[in-house]
């Protein structure tokens, strides 16, 4: 079996609303990262590169017609292949997953995984939605800030403890920027003449503001905008390998993927999902969530990531190091790659041996990815 690696990965920042991002288009910001991540991979030869597979959750308007092949076009890529996958908040992780089990397969030995996402070019639902009466009654299309609002009723969850959290990513964002701790992730933007150079999202919180804001979601619930990741915009992309491949472009192999999983949950409780996922990874990996060293949970909510710790006992200091997805921002189809660059550079600097990435889905679902660093 051929064993695969994630060999580096670069993100944009993330833009949020009335940002300087707003206006860009998801196939040049994706572009500009796949130029990046090449020219600072100097020693891969770019036709050794197979395939590009981009994860994308809303993939029409600006982001359809294939946007995957447009950017190996867009990037001076022309016989390189494209594809564009979709599962929603988890598509571009998926994009990984498939590149390890094609490298796994033997079917290639080198690809891009990348992920894309303009939640403002594009709305959520798309531009034309198209309800089945049979889905709708069983509440198939529930709006995901109403299923947080469950999982916080189920546990009770308070606003405090909401607030708490998002408080604290907040935080440790703002840290993490300060000491550098997103600089090897981030490739710089050049927009409007203007250089981009951190996430727009992280905010030093204004806890007066944070109190007074009305619930979002049911005016009796407890989930508010301070306590939700905000409509973003954002891009990813990493070098996915065969150890082989590696070693013959000179190249440590350093950050393997030692198991991969999805899950499915109620629909009605998607937030739940990285509970299944992760112990399916786990159990193929043959550990425990005690020899995990870090983890990254994608913060849709603080509702679901609370749920999600307290159903499964984790640490919350071993968690989202650098923040999450309530500072950061969570446009859609960059996220599951987002957080997986997040993780191995978390992993460096904090020299751990063991990592999950693991994140909700729309419609009830679950991913996880468990890195090891050799």
């Amino acid at each position: 079996m051929y064993d695969s690696f994630i060999l580096d990965g670069v993100r944009s920042p993330i833009g949020i609303k009335s940002g300087q991002m707003i206006g860009m288009r998801s196939d040049d910001l994706t572009t500009i990262l796949v130029k990046s991540l090449i020219e600072r991979n100097s020693k891969l030869d770019p036709n050794d590169i197979q395939d590009l597979v981009l994860g994308c959750a809303f993939p029409e308007g600006p982001q359809g017609m294939l946007m995957a092949r447009g950017i190996t076009v867009l990037s001076d890529l022309p016989n390189i292949p494209g594809k564009v996958t979709n599962r929603f908040c988890g598509s571009s992780m998926d994009s990984v997953h498939q590149l390890s089990q094609a490298i796994i397969a033997n079917d290639i030995s080198c690809g891009i995984a990348a992920g894309a996402e303009d939640m403002f070019g594009v709305p959520m639902g798309g531009f034309n939605p198209n309800f089945h009466p049979a889905l709708y009654e069983k509440e198939f299309y529930i709006g995901m800030g109403e299923t947080a609002e469950i999982l916080a009723k189920k546990l009770d969850i308070s606003r405090k403890d909401q607030e708490d959290y998002s408080i604290s990513s907040h935080q440790k964002a703002l840290l993490a920027m300060e000491n550098g701790g997103f600089d090897n992730e981030i490739v710089p933007i050049n927009w409007n003449d203007k250089i981009i150079k951190i996430d727009e999202g992280p905010r030093k919180p204004n806890i007066e503001k944070i109190k007074s804001l009305e619930p979002a979601f049911d005016v009796d619930g407890s989930v508010t905008a301070a306590t939700s990741s905000p409509i973003s915009i954002g891009s990813a992309a990493a070098i996915v390998s065969s150890a082989n491949k590696a070693k013959e472009i000179g190249v440590k192999p350093e950050f393997k993927i030692k198991s991969r999983s999805i899950a499915a949950v109620d629909w009605k409780e998607m937030g739940t999902g990285p509970i299944p996922a992760s112990t399916i990874a786990l159990q193929k990996a043959g550990l425990t969530i005690e020899d995990i060293d870090v983890i990254e949970i994608n913060e849709a909510f603080a509702a679901q990531v609370l749920y999600v710790v307290r159903k499964s006992g984790w640490k919350l200091d071993k968690i989202n190091l650098n923040g999450g997805a309530i500072a950061l921002g969570h446009p859609l189809g960059c996220s599951g790659l987002r957080i997986l660059i997040t993780l191995i550079n978390v992993m460096k600097q904090n020299d751990a041996t063991l990592g999950l990435a693991t994140m909700c889905i729309g419609t009830g679902q679950g991913i996880a990815t468990i890195i090891e660093r050799v």
